[in-house]
C-alpha cells in the first residue's frame, strides 16, 4: 500500500496555531463530516494515515477522534474501522440582532441564570466613547440556557441609581437592553453593538460545554441616557455553533 502523503497545508496550519494540536484536529475532522467530505455511513482513513497525512504523532490523533466519538459523530470497530454515524447539528437558533426592537425580545423558551451579583462596581474598561461612567453598578453575571444548552455568559453593568426601578425578578427575565428601555424618567438617547469573533478560553469552555479554542463571538452593547450617562454596559459571550448575525442591509 502506498505511504500517505503530508498535506503540508493542514502541517502548517496546525503549526501557527497556540491551540493543542487534536483539539485543532478534533475541529478539522469535525468539519470534514460537516462538509460531507466524510459522509454518514463512510469509512474515514485510518488512525496512521490521518498521522502521517498531518504531520502528528497517532496518539494526538487518537486523542481527536476521542473527542468526535464523545460527540456522537463516529463510531471505532474493533478490526473493521472508524466510521461516521452521524453528521454535527447547526442549530443556529441563537440570533443576534441588530436593531433595538430586536435586542429587547428574549429567546424562546431561555433561561437565565445568575452566576454573580455585587454592587458598587465601577464601569469596566470597554470599547467606544458613547457615554459618561455613573458612580457605580450593579454587576450581574448570567448565563443564557435553552433546553439545558447554554449559549451565552453576560456579564451585565446596571445603574445602580436606577436598579431600584428594575424589578429584582427581570434579571432572571429579560434581556439586558430590555432591564433598562422603560425605566422612569430615563430614556435611551444612545446605544450601540460591537461584536468580535474569538475563540473560547478555559473558564468560557467550562460554562457553555464547548472545547478550549472553539469558536466564539464577543457581544458588546453599551446604552447611554438623556444625560450622556451609561447606565448598561452588557459583554456577552455566545457560542459561535449556536449563533448567526443578520444584518438588512435595504
Amino acid at each position: 500500500m502506498a505511504a500517505t502523503r503530508p498535506d503540508n497545508a493542514t502541517v502548517k496550519a496546525l503549526q501557527k496555531s497556540n491551540v493543542s494540536r487534536y483539539i485543532q484536529l478534533a475541529s478539522l475532522f469535525r468539519q470534514r463530516i460537516e462538509s460531507g467530505e466524510w459522509d454518514v455511513g463512510s469509512k474515514i482513513p485510518t488512525v496512521k494515515e490521518l498521522a502521517d497525512q498531518c504531520g502528528v504523532a497517532t496518539m494526538t490523533i487518537r486523542q481527536s477522534l476521542d473527542i468526535l466519538e464523545k460527540e456522537g459523530l463516529i463510531e471505532r470497530y474493533r478490526a473493521k474501522g472508524t466510521f461516521v454515524i452521524e453528521r454535527p447539528k447547526r442549530d443556529l437558533w441563537c440570533e443576534v440582532k441588530t436593531d433595538w426592537t430586536g435586542l429587547l425580545i428574549a429567546r424562546d423558551n431561555a433561561t437565565i441564570e445568575i452566576l454573580g451579583d455585587e454592587t458598587g462596581v465601577h464601569l469596566p474598561r470597554h470599547e467606544g466613547e458613547l457615554g459618561n461612567p455613573a458612580p457605580s453598578y450593579r454587576h450581574l453575571r448570567r448565563k443564557h440556557s435553552r433546553d439545558g444548552q447554554a449559549f451565552l455568559l453576560a456579564d451585565v453593568y446596571v445603574d445602580e441609581r436606577i436598579c431600584e426601578h428594575i424589578p429584582e425578578e427581570n434579571y432572571t427575565r429579560v434581556t439586558a437592553m430590555r432591564l433598562v428601555a422603560d425605566i422612569p424618567g430615563q430614556t435611551v438617547a444612545n446605544a450601540n453593538q460591537i461584536v468580535t469573533i474569538g475563540s473560547a478560553d478555559l473558564e468560557t469552555a467550562s460554562q457553555l460545554n464547548i472545547s478550549i479554542g472553539d469558536p466564539i463571538a464577543r457581544v458588546q452593547r453599551v446604552v447611554a441616557n438623556q444625560n450622556g450617562d451609561i447606565i448598561m454596559l452588557a459583554n456577552g459571550i455566545y457560542r459561535g455553533d449556536m449563533m448567526k448575525i443578520e444584518v438588512k442591509l435595504r
